[in-house]
């Protein structure tokens, strides 16, 4: 343990030192003086100047008793909506006021402004000059020559200079307009002109001397300046803290040495411009709370950067505390996990980062909210993926697994050969006859003495599925019990009520196995001594397939079978919380019964006994060891419908279980409830989470690409990323470390994992709004025939639409280069692979390629292409030879 901790504090130290080792700094000249000019609207909040959002006379003031100390003057873009309140207030701080008039296409509201504006200008004493509209030109609302004409209208009325506020390249395409101002209030904001933050200053020079050298003469003002502290990307220009910092320092002091006139864009962040590209709320120096953003001398750095990495280090600390409570970990485990911690903390923190610097409406808290909720599982279930990945690679080897060389405590079975009965109970349901008859042999041929055989055949009227079968017992002897019976209710629980109710009394371990097993011989042999153990209540042993080779799909159904078997049931067996899957299972009969005995409440009968014996707090065991052979899924469709019931029975298995739980409620230990807690979460979770945010995701993506708005941002999109890096991390290493199959199997396995996500995801669906459905038998033997139906439609739409909609998002990015936009596309992509492996196989089940018969005629033919093979050309064929009339005839 000690190694672990030094462990701990080595990750937590590392993950310090990076945090001082990545912090950002830049240098800029230092500014001591006065600023000229910056803009200023007296708005608070979210709420639209033209509705709801009216300043007040005491909020103008303290405004400007904050701004009082930082310029000189400040710029106006309206008169009325409150905003004419702002002059007076000024003088009571000596600010000069550049006042505006709000000009649109309302001619009645233009009206009013100018009137308002004009008024301003006589009554108050500080204004220094009067701005006719802003970017009216640039946004199409005024004709140039209805401009002039308010201009020269107001130039008549006030004594100040008048001009209009316009982005510098409509003064050069309307000279007009300069010759009717008294001087030119250009605007240069480089980041709209995608211009990053190295060159913004420099391009603010050039289009000063640009507009001077265009009108000789005239007053020329950067009425607008300024640089975004937050948003996204344009191409090649990046918003942010320091950047904002160091773009702003740079200008003042390269307009100070030029004799630059100019106005800073702007005095306080505006939240509710969020209609504006996203940077529109960030273009203050000062932020909401009339807090600066940074610091105008000395290192630019963000401010926050230590409190950041404290709550990473601490949310890293917290996370890897678990650690300490796991059964001797291995120091590379730990590290792993611990570095795993780490990740998760510096995401909280930069998730803490975002909230804290950016400014929400309704909408947008409300999706960063719906997407922190559905991400803290998903964050959840991937270090409970890591952790899997650690304790197999890293850690000790399992230490309660089963195994054929295991010496095992010799039960009553010793030197007075005492074994304890078996009764081995095989429910079917219109099962082939051919295929329950070997099973049958199969069980007479076992390598135990004292065991019997009782086969129900319930609800299967046809006498030609169950009289063969009735004969078959009778021949092979009186260890064998036929029960047919009709008009079962509980599904297969039903079934097995009745076999325990003509099971022998003196069996104490009670065999399940399905229709479709060959059993081994030494199943029984091998593994009832472990119930020598008087805590033993359960012994489970894996399932396999004999018939992997009928088809390419049937290949990869059976590699993907294995990984379950071979991994996530080891895991589990080291904290006695396997999960009981029917068939190959053992059962103490008292154990059993304690339990309640089978319930037809579920329709994952099995799992729910198993769950309620571990609940008893009887010890279960697990065996990789293959004891037996069933057969796969006949089709696809067989496949999904198999998953179907699993996923929608363990739903209805959480509902029944969920308060047993609860401290106290039941005899399972922590251990117990973490595994099945991670387990649910792990599959039903983790799928249901991988659609419905896929699909959240395609009805976001018309709002990003047409709207503009909302774009998520890499808190939201990186993790699912990583998320998916880590599944797919975690399915590879460990059917590398676990599963004794050949890479195009493991490959192909992971396909079929990922293609009943949509499955999965409706049975948690219906498992949430119906407590029942019928049990459905999955089709095998050769008896089903593969539907007419496609058996992904719904999987190849969804799949579609996230392909489309990645394409739309990339299309319609192509001007702006948002590199957000391009992420939340690349995770459409990958959120549509799921989908696309369930139409991927639907379409194999149908192909030639899915027989192995063409692949290994394919590679005899591309030998004999390139000459590695002979050509292997027909035997030439002899010409009979004439019989003896024929050789008569020919004679005559």
């Amino acid at each position: 343990m000690r190694a672990v901790v030094a462990v701990l504090l080595f990750v937590t130290a590392v993950h310090a030192g990076l945090w001082g080792l990545l912090q950002d700094k830049q240098s800029a000249p230092d500014f001591h003086g006065m600023l000229p000019s910056v803009s200023y609207a007296p708005f608070d909040g979210t709420g639209h100047p033209d509705i709801d959002n009216i300043p007040t006379v005491e909020k103008i003031r303290a405004d400007l008793k904050r701004l009082a100390t930082m310029t000189k003057a400040i710029r106006l873009y309206s008169s009325t909506g409150g905003v004419e309140l702002v002059p007076a207030v000024a003088a009571e701080f000596g600010l000069k006021v550049m006042v505006g008039a709000w000009i649109d296409k309302n001619a009645d509201r233009n009206k009013r402004e100018i009137d308002a504006a004009i008024t301003l200008a006589r009554r108050n004493s500080n204004v220094i000059g009067v701005v006719v509209g802003n970017e009216v030109i640039y946004r199409g609302e005024q004709q140039v020559g209805d401009l002039i004409e308010m201009i020269k209208r107001v130039k008549k009325s006030v004594g100040v200079p008048v001009t209009t506020g316009e982005i510098w390249h409509v003064w050069r395409e309307f000279p007009q307009l300069a010759n009717n101002v008294d001087f030119i209030a250009a605007h240069v904001l480089p980041y709209w002109e995608n211009f990053t933050d190295k060159q913004a200053v420099d391009q603010a020079v050039d289009r000063f001397n640009l507009l001077r050298d265009l009108f000789p003469g005239k007053r020329v003002v950067i009425a607008e300046f300024g640089w975004p502290s937050a948003g996204y990307n344009l191409l090649n220009a990046n918003p942010g803290q320091l950047e904002q910092a160091s773009v702003l320092r740079n200008f003042v002091t390269r307009a100070e040495a030029i004799g630059m006139d100019y106005n800073i864009v702007e005095a306080i962040d505006q939240p509710w411009k969020f209609f504006e590209g996203g940077v529109g709320p960030y273009w203050g120096i000062l932020n909401a709370a009339r807090e600066p953003k940074f610091a105008w001398t000395g290192p630019i750095v963000n401010q926050d950067h230590w409190k950041l990495a404290t709550i990473a280090l601490l949310v890293g600390i917290l996370m890897s505390l678990p650690i300490l409570r796991l059964s001797e970990p291995t120091a590379m485990q730990a590290l792993v996990l611990s570095a795993a911690a780490s990740g998760v903390g510096a995401w909280a923190a930069t998730v803490f980062a975002y909230w804290n610097t950016h400014y929400f409406v309704w909408g947008s808290a409300f999706a960063l909210g719906l997407g922190m909720v559905l991400l803290v599982p998903l964050v959840l279930i991937a270090m409970a993926r890591i952790e899997e990945i650690a304790a197999v690679a890293f850690g000790k080897a399992p230490r309660r697994l089963v195994t054929k060389s295991a010496a095992l405590a010799p039960a009553s079975i010793g030197e007075n050969l005492a074994f304890p009965k078996v009764s081995i109970h095989i429910p079917a349901y219109y099962e082939p006859v051919e295929m329950l008859k070997q099973t049958l042999d199969a069980v007479a041929r076992l390598d135990y003495p004292n065991f019997e055989c009782v086969v129900i055949i319930n609800n299967t009227p046809d006498p030609e599925f169950w009289q063969p079968i009735q004969d078959h017992c009778r021949a092979l002897g009186e260890r064998f019990k036929f029960i047919n019976a009709e008009k079962v209710q509980g599904f297969k629980a039903g079934a097995l009520r009745i076999a325990m109710d003509r099971t022998a009394a003196d069996a104490e371990v009670i065999g399940i196995i399905d229709a479709d097993y060959v059993v081994h011989p030494d199943w029984l042999k091998d593994l009832v001594p472990l119930f020598a153990d008087p805590r033993v209540g359960l012994v489970q042993a894996p399932q396999e397939h004999r018939d992997g080779d009928r088809s390419l799909m049937h290949y990869i159904m059976n590699g993907e079978y294995a990984g379950f078997f071979d991994i996530g049931m080891v895991q589990r067996n080291e904290f006695n919380a396997i999960i009981v899957h029917g068939t190959m299972c053992l059962i103490r009969r008292a154990a059993m019964d304690m339990a309640g005995g089978w319930s037809s409440d579920t329709i994952c009968e099995d799992t729910d006994l198993g769950l309620s014996i571990q609940q008893q707090g009887w010890l279960t065991h697990y065996t990789n060891t293959r004891y037996g052979e069933g057969l796969l899924p006949d089709t696809y469709e067989a496949f999904k419908k198999q998953r179907h019931r699993w996923a929608y029975g363990g739903f209805q298995i959480v509902k029944k279980h969920w308060r047993r739980f609860l401290p106290g409620a039941s005899r399972l230990t922590a251990d117990q409830r973490r595994e099945f807690g991670l387990g649910w979460l792990n599959w039903l979770g983790a799928e249901s989470l991988g659609v419905v945010v896929a699909i959240l995701n395609l009805i976001w993506v018309p709002i990003v690409a047409f709207a503009d708005i909302a774009i998520p941002d890499k808190i939201l999109t990186l993790p699912i990323i990583a998320a998916f890096v880590v599944s797919l991390t975690h399915f590879l290493s460990l059917y590398r470390l676990r599963v004794k199959v050949k890479v195009p199997q493991m490959l192909g396995a992971m396909i079929a994992a990922m293609s009943v996500q949509w499955t999965v995801s409706r049975a948690v669906a219906q498992g949430l709004i119906t407590e029942h459905l019928p049990f459905a038998r999955t089709s095998k033997g050769g008896l089903s025939r593969m539907s007419i139906e496609f058996q992904a439609f719904w999987e190849a739409v969804i799949g579609v639409l996230l392909l489309v909609g990645a394409a739309v998002l990339v299309v319609t990015n192509g001007a702006k280069q948002v590199r957000e936009i391009y992420i939340f596309a690349g995770v459409l992509v990958l959120q549509s692979l799921p989908f696309l492996s369930a139409v991927a196989i639907a379409i194999l089940e149908n192909s030639r390629i899915n027989e192995f018969a063409f692949w290994r005629n394919s590679a005899v033919r591309a030998a004999e292409l390139i000459g590695l093979r002979p050509v292997a050309l027909p035997k030439p064929v002899p010409s009979p030879q004439p019989v003896a009339s024929e050789i008569q005839r020919e004679a005559s």
